[in-house]
């Protein structure tokens, strides 16, 4: 039996788990309220904190460090990356702390977190399925400007688990079918899964549906009057792109759960907004099925927006004329993800592969 913990730091919680081979035996959501992370500098300044709120969290449960067999984090939005498990080193490390890279996310302090612990009772640290795996095709990176170029950063820890479920049930394999996964959270990413691999997927913070918090795709020359119409600094744009945009711009709400109860007291406006959202799922989807050549095997939701059945019913309307095979998974399974990664290399079923 192999005992593991696992690190999953998000915007305002770090989730915490202690599995024993496929079973978490222990499990916690660490809540970071935001007038403790709004005193850090940054999201690599939280480091420390958030270390010590899982030691903590550990001591008061119990849980003697030297009783594991390994540590696994999330992998953040590092340089594009292959899909599989990594043995964190000091060059993994080293590149997050000197910035090295696509984005700055709670995400990234998975590996370094993980590292720290592992070495201090001298076992191994991994991440599995980083932000940043890239299985594009060529024609997938382009984007219509030389200068830019498209990049996978989306959900890929929860998507390929989720799509594993989804070949189970129909009796098949991943790599062996075709899907379409609608990732439905803060961040939404449609990826396009042809056997095996994740051949294209909106970016998240650049493109696609927008979200609770973000604005997703926008007509590129109104954005860019906007931009220079000395209203915004770089920051605060940002800001609105990624975290104040989307339905908490039209709404003044990020809350799903509250935005629903408001469309169905007969609130026109959130009526309105939601069934936005879910007609631009239903457009990137039916883009994805374009991609796929329209072989697709199953369509899945996940995510925590998919809990709501009123969103998932609205675009399943749109989009059932592509496959009658549709599942959903809700929530994010990311924590089962990470431990079934290091477990596959625990066990010898895999190979980790080296960061270089």
């Amino acid at each position: 039996m192999f005992r593991m913990l696992v690190i999953n730091p998000g915007g305002g919680s770090t989730k915490v788990a202690v599995c024993e081979d496929d079973e978490c035996i222990l499990s916690r959501s660490i809540a970071h309220p935001h007038d403790e992370v709004a005193r850090f500098e940054d999201v690599f300044s939280q480091r420390e904190y958030r270390e010590q709120a899982i030691k903590d969290f550990l001591v008061a449960e119990g849980v003697d460090l030297k009783s594991l067999d390994a540590v696994v984090g999330r992998g953040g939005a590092l340089k594009p990356l292959e899909s599989g498990t990594y043995r964190v080193n000091k060059t993994l490390v080293e590149d997050i702390r000197a910035g090295r890279v696509q984005a700055q996310h709670a995400s990234n302090l998975g590996p370094i977190i993980a590292y720290d612990i592992a070495e201090s009772i001298g076992k191994p640290a991994f991440i599995v399925d980083p932000v940043s795996v890239d299985e594009f095709t060529p024609e997938a990176r382009i984007s219509g400007l030389p200068e830019i170029e498209r990049k996978s950063l989306d959900h890929p820890l929860n998507s390929k688990m989720v799509v594993r479920k989804a070949a189970a049930e129909l009796g098949g394999t991943y790599r062996d079918m075709n899907f379409i996964v609608a990732h439905l959270g803060t961040g939404i990413s449609i990826s396009a899964h042809e056997r095996g691999r994740a051949i294209d997927v909106n970016n998240a913070h650049d493109g696609g549906p927008f979200s609770t918090q973000r604005t997703g795709s926008l007509p590129v020359t109104q954005l860019m009057d906007l931009c220079y119409s000395g209203k915004f600094t770089r920051d605060e744009m940002f800001a609105r792109l990624t975290t104040s945009g989307g339905m908490r711009a039209y709404l003044g709400t990020d809350d799903m759960v509250k935005a629903e109860g408001m469309a169905k007291a007969g609130d026109e406006k959130a009526r309105l907004i939601i069934g936005a959202m879910a007609y631009q799922v239903a457009k990137e989807i039916g883009a994805a099925a374009a991609v796929l050549k329209g072989k697709v095997d199953a369509i899945v939701f996940t995510g925590g927006i998919a809990h709501s059945d009123y969103i998932v019913d609205l675009v399943k309307e749109r989009v059932e004329f592509i496959t009658g095979n549709m599942f959903v998974y809700p929530g994010e399974h990311e924590m089962d993800s990470l431990a079934l990664g290091a477990l596959r290399v625990l066990k010898g079923e895999e190979e980790p592969k080296r960061y270089r």
